[in-house]
């Protein structure tokens, strides 16, 4: 098996045919997205100048999975912050953020998958039960917030907010206002 480092090199031809060397036959998109499932490591390499494309084909895989299964994966929200960031002096900070949380998703990921497993054992219930949504909005919710909070620590003159959020903060602002008349009122009358 050709192994580079102790990874598996995948050649990517001019004719934009993939090669694995390690099982001399050539593959596609999808079979690398299911050696990355498996917890499989590669790297790609242009067949001619042998540069290390790894990046742009993962990014192409996550395109292809994107646009073909209609399960995104990633928000709009999520890529138009992601884009924002691209030439922003926190390009540098992102990359880095993004790991660590993908990270300690797929740790606590683990550790809900066990604890439904102590307490459910290996039932039919237990192998089948889904993550409770809460959960997992729950734990999107923190990453934001931790996203976020990381975001102004190294940011602290970020771009004020689009014209319609501070409409809609203004609006927040004039109900709470409203409501806080109203209830003065109620105790004035009192």
């Amino acid at each position: 098996m050709a192994k580079n480092e102790g990874q598996i090199v995948i050649k990517k031809y001019a004719n934009r045919r993939l090669y694995n060397t390690g099982t001399s036959t050539y593959v596609t998109l999808d079979d690398l997205a299911e050696m990355v499932k498996k917890g499989e490591e590669f790297t790609v390499q242009d067949a001619k100048s042998g540069e290390d494309i790894t990046h742009s084909v993962l990014t192409q895989i996550i395109f292809e999975q994107e646009s073909k299964t209609g399960n995104t994966l990633l928000p709009i929200s999520f890529l138009r912050q992601l884009i924002g960031y691209y030439g922003d002096q926190m390009q540098m900070v992102v990359p880095s953020f993004l790991e660590h949380s993908m990270r300690a998703f797929t740790e606590q990921q683990s550790q809900m998958r066990e604890q439904i497993n102590r307490a459910f054992g290996e039932t039919p219930l237990g192998k089948n039960l889904q993550l409770p949504m809460q959960m997992v909005e729950e734990q999107v919710r923190r990453n934001t917030e931790m996203f976020q909070q990381a975001m102004q620590m190294f940011s602290p003159f970020m771009q004020p907010p689009a014209k319609e959020s501070r409409k809609a903060e203004a609006k927040d602002i004039d109900e709470l206002k409203e409501q806080l008349r109203a209830m003065q009122n109620k105790l004035d009358s009192l």
